[in-house]
C-alpha cells in the first residue's frame, strides 16, 4: 500500500477503521462486559462458598484473594481496551474532517504567491453544502461556489488526487484567457503590477499583478519566458469539451451548468481547467479559507486565504 493510495483513500480508511473499533466497542458494552460480569460472579459465588465453609471451620477469609479473583476477571483484554480507547478518537476525527474541517498540506507551486508548497491549511467543508463522506454525495445545500474562491476538490482525471486552484468560472460565464489576461463575461479584468516576485525555490523573478476577480483582489504570477497556453498539453477529450475553443494564445470556455472553470495563481506553471477540463460539483470538497503553518515559515505563514 503506497502512500499515495493511503492519502487518497484515507476517509475510506478512517471510516472502516471507525466502523470496526465501534463494533467491538458496543459488543463490549453490550455483551462481553456482561459475559465477564456473570463469569466473575460466578467465581465470587464458588468463592464465598469456600470462604463460608472455612469460617465454619475456624479459617479466616481472604477477602485480598475475593479482590484479585474479580478484578482479573473483569479486565478487559488488550485488544479490547485499545479498541474502545481508540474509536472515541477515530469517531470525533472521522466527524470533523468529513463534516467540518479537513486539513491539507500544499504539494506544488501551482497556487504562489497566495499559497507555497509546504502550506498546511485548513479547508471548510460545510461552505459549499453538507455532503456524504467517502462518495461525496451532497446532502444539504449551503452555498455554491463564488468566482475568486480558493476551492479544493477531486481531480477529475483522478479522483483520488485533491488539487486546489482558484474558481474563475461559474456555471454560465464565458471565460476568455488571452496574452495572459482573463475576461469573463466579455468584460476584462482589472489588473495592477507589482514588484517582481522572487521565487523562493530557485532565483528567478516573476512578474505579479494584483487581479480583480469579482471584487476579490488577489496576486497572479506570470512568466514572460513562456505562453499564455501550452497548447500541446491539452487534453480536447474531457467531459464538454465542445464548450471551449483554443488557439495558441487563447482559451474561449463556456461553463456548463454543474461545473467550475479553475485556475492557478501561478499562471504560467498551473496545469488547470486550461488543460483538462471544468471541474464538476460531484467533485467538490471544501473551501480553502486559512493557511494555519507552514514548517519553514512556522509564524509568517499565519492567515486567511485570499
Amino acid at each position: 500500500m503506497n502512500l499515495q493510495f493511503i492519502l487518497g483513500n484515507f476517509a475510506l480508511i478512517l471510516f472502516v477503521a471507525m466502523v470496526l473499533t465501534g463494533i467491538i466497542y458496543f459488543l463490549d458494552i453490550f455483551v462481553l462486559a456482561k459475559q465477564r460480569r456473570a463469569a466473575a460472579d460466578t467465581a465470587l459465588a464458588a468463592f464465598d462458598a469456600r470462604n463460608a465453609k472455612n469460617e465454619a471451620e475456624g479459617i479466616k477469609s481472604d477477602n485480598a484473594s475475593r479482590h484479585a479473583i474479580e478484578v482479573a476477571l473483569l479486565r478487559q483484554p488488550t485488544w479490547i481496551e485499545y479498541s474502545g480507547s481508540f474509536f472515541p478518537v477515530i469517531a470525533l476525527v472521522f466527524v470533523l474532517r468529513s463534516f467540518l474541517y479537513e486539513p491539507f498540506k500544499i504539494p506544488t507551486s501551482s497556487m504562489v504567491p497566495t499559497l507555497l508548497v509546504g502550506d498546511l491549511i485548513l479547508v471548510n467543508k460545510f461552505t459549499y453544502g453538507v455532503r456524504l463522506p467517502i462518495i461525496n454525495k451532497k446532502i444539504i445545500d449551503v452555498n455554491d461556489p463564488q468566482r475568486g474562491d480558493v476551492m479544493v476538490f477531486k481531480y477529475p482525471k483522478d479522483m483520488s488526487q485533491d488539487y486546489i486552484k482558484r474558481v474563475v468560472g461559474i456555471p454560465g460565464d464565458k471565460i476568455t484567457y488571452e496574452n495572459k489576461r482573463l475576461t469573463v463575461n466579455g468584460k476584462e479584468l482589472a489588473y495592477a503590477p507589482m514588484e517582481d516576485y522572487l521565487d523562493d525555490d530557485s532565483p528567478v523573478y516573476h512578474k505579479q499583478f494584483t487581479e480583480d476577480l469579482g471584487g476579490v483582489a488577489h496576486r497572479i504570477l506570470n512568466d514572460e519566458d513562456k505562453a499564455s497556453l501550452n497548447l500541446p498539453l491539452v487534453d480536447q477529450s474531457f467531459p464538454r469539451h465542445e464548450a471551449c475553443s483554443y488557439t495558441v494564445e487563447k482559451i474561449t470556455c463556456t461553463v456548463p451548468e454543474g461545473n467550475y472553470f479553475m485556475m492557478g495563481d501561478n499562471r504560467d506553471n498551473s496545469a488547470d481547467s486550461r488543460y483538462w477540463g471544468f471541474v464538476p460539483n460531484k467533485n467538490i470538497v471544501g473551501k480553502a479559507f486559512l493557511v494555519w503553518m507552514n514548517l519553514d515559515n512556522p509564524m509568517k505563514r499565519i492567515g486567511a486565504i485570499r
